[in-house]
């Protein structure tokens, strides 16, 4: 019983950290774009660089769902 216990735990814990994941990137690139935008909005010149700028930190963001997807799948003890 206490083993179905672990089990069950360690299957929610994974995928709740994913799903928290999945919510958090959209969130996150939608800052990202604001604030590129609002910047290149202030100052026009600096356009190209600001959008280098944004298109890397979206990146980043959308790496943290790959991360927690396979830290959700193979990142829990009893998963197996």
């Amino acid at each position: 019983m206490l083993e179905f216990i672990i089990f069950a735990q360690s299957m929610i814990s994974g995928q709740l950290h994913v799903a928290f994941a999945a919510l958090a990137v959209p969130i996150s690139i939608g800052i990202i774009g604001y604030k590129a935008c609002e910047s290149v909005g202030r100052n026009p010149e600096a356009a190209p660089k600001v959008l280098v700028q944004s298109i890397i930190a979206m990146a980043f963001a959308e790496a943290i769902i790959f991360f927690a997807i396979f830290l959700g799948n193979f990142g829990a003890p009893y998963a197996n």
